[in-house]
């Protein structure tokens, strides 16, 4: 362990933004002995993921994959073909929901006492390179209050300075809005999760993987739902198999897509104010000359970082042309003692990321670990859509203009998961999975999947590309039978046939 230098700052290290990242760091670094503080501008640690992002709509996506296998146990046996569905209580729902929220909050603030780690509350922003001004911070009782992103800066009063060796910028980002006549009338991913009712008719806009699992879990709970995208479908950056596959699934289930369209205008015949938190009737205006009434439109049209807030011309970072803090691939900034990690970097904006960059961040500082860094390749992800899909590696697309065409062999398959043979072709969900090989040796450089169960599935497989597997290894290993996951290793092969008889998949495992 590298020895600590002489405290002759306040602190060793300041981490502004008490997120996955910012707590990584903080609390890692803190184990090595080094005096650390955590400053955090709202009222409750965790950031994004845990208060308005990946965990409360994991949350939500459960509520809809229940309510959808409620649907599909008619055709178990389990309830009399004219059961109907009970309705949502989406206020129920969002109380539960926000009450595991907010035990995990406490669960944060006790890892950070535990570790020793200075908690602070307020806002942040330097005054140079060593130096911050802390002052009070964001007031809500909820940190999805912010629906609308309200991010003034806090007032002068009660004011104070502290300084530190290093600073960490982890502040991440926060959701945008267009700028069209109404867009007021709009939520964004944040205001998702302060609807106290589900809307009956909804337009989520957007073409990213929010708008596409926030207009699945709108459609799976019961209500109209559109979704305007501005090209012919969503997920662009993902594989052609996911693309494809997802966007004729959400088609053929009811999820009216408009495509090649935006919303130039938002409208209402509601008196104001206005409470977003409620449904109320709107009218979409879009370039494409259409007219949908909704009673809730959500914004997914991208996230900008919150560089803004900490002042950081004052201590001579820089920022690129979006506001994205410039770091290198130690995460340091042009200023040799700040660093940034997570969202605000610009980079795989994805919390396993943000906490490793983190913790490894502190393991060079602090650990002794000198060349200690993230690769941001081959980092796995998951859209949690309806059905799932999940990737790692490069697309095919990708294969072909890094490695060239004639050196990328890709292995394909789709059929329909065992689960769904009780069920009528009209229910039964895709699954498809892909293999990029590259080169004689067939390397995989990527592993594209949708389907049921492939959130999961993914977790080995991406082991499996991070350590340089072969084509070979997978024919090489015996798969479990019958699983979704098989098909990695088994009906990639030539040698491995698929039969469907009728609807119901039928598995004849033909090995040479």
């Amino acid at each position: 362990m590298s020895p600590l230098p002489k405290h002759e700052y306040d602190y060793d290290l300041l981490v502004i933004g008490g997120g996955s990242g910012g707590l990584g760091c903080a609390r890692r670094a803190a184990q090595y002995g080094a005096k650390v503080g955590i400053i955090e501008r709202t009222p409750v640690l965790g950031g994004t993921c845990v208060n308005v992002g990946c965990v409360p709509k994991k949350v939500m996506w459960h509520a809809a994959d229940v309510r959808e296998k409620m649907r599909a146990a008619v055709h178990y046996c389990q309830t009399p073909e004219s059961t109907k569905l009970p309705e949502v209580d989406w206020l129920k729902l969002k109380e539960k929901r926000d009450g595991y929220i907010t035990r995990l909050n406490g669960i944060y603030e006790r890892n950070v006492k535990n570790d020793k780690v200075d908690y602070l509350s307020g806002h942040a922003s330097f005054i140079d390179r060593n130096t911050l001004e802390i002052s009070q911070g964001v007031q809500s009782t909820h940190f999805h209050a912010q629906a609308q992103s309200d991010l003034s800066v806090a007032p002068k009063e009660g004011t104070r300075r502290l300084t530190a060796e290093k600073i960490v910028i982890a502040v991440g980002g926060r959701p945008v809005l267009p700028e069209i006549e109404g867009a007021e009338l709009g939520i964004d991913s944040d205001g998702f999760f302060a609807l106290e009712a589900l809307p009956k008719r909804v337009a989520v806009v957007g073409a990213g993987y929010i708008a596409v699992e926030l207009a699945g879990i709108f459609h799976a709970m019961g209500a109209e739902t559109h979704l305007i995208v501005r090209q012919n479908q969503p997920l662009r950056t993902f594989d052609s198999i996911i693309r494809d596959t997802l966007t004729d699934h959400m088609e053929h289930i009811g999820i009216q897509i408009h495509k090649h369209s935006e919303v130039i205008k938002l409208s209402t015949s509601e008196k104001g104010p206005y409470n977003l938190a409620k449904p109320f009737p709107k009218t979409i205006e879009t370039s494409r000359g259409e007219k949908i009434e909704v009673d809730c439109v959500l914004f997914a049209i991208g996230r900008k970082p919150l560089s803004d807030l900490v002042g950081c011309d004052k201590a001579g970072v820089g920022l690129d042309s979006k506001g994205n803090v410039i770091v290198d691939e130690y995460q340091k900034t042009n200023v040799d003692n700040i660093f940034a990690i997570g969202d605000v970097q610009g980079k795989a904006l994805l919390t396993p990321v943000a906490l490793a960059a983190g913790r490894r961040l502190s393991n060079r500082l602090y650990g002794g670990v000198k060349d200690d860094k993230i690769s941001y390749e081959n980092v796995a992800t998951v859209v949690f859509s309806h059905p799932p899909c999940a990737t790692v590696g490069l697309t095919e697309e990708e294969a072909h203009e890094k490695y060239g065409k004639e050196s990328i062999k890709v292995y394909q398959s789709k059929f329909k998961a065992m689960y769904y043979s009780m069920m009528p072709e009209e229910e039964k969900e895709p699954t498809g999975m892909k293999l990029v090989c590259w080169g004689p040796d067939e390397k995989i450089v990527g592993i594209h999947m949708i389907g049921l169960g492939t959130d999961e599935i993914i977790q080995g497989f991406a082991v499996a590309v991070k350590m340089g597997a072969l084509k070979k290894d997978f024919d090489d290993t015996i798969a479990i039978h019958p699983t979704s996951g098989e098909g990695q290793y088994s009906t990639l092969k030539f040698s491995f046939m698929f039969m469907f008889i009728s609807s119901s998949l039928i598995f004849l495992s033909i090995f040479s």
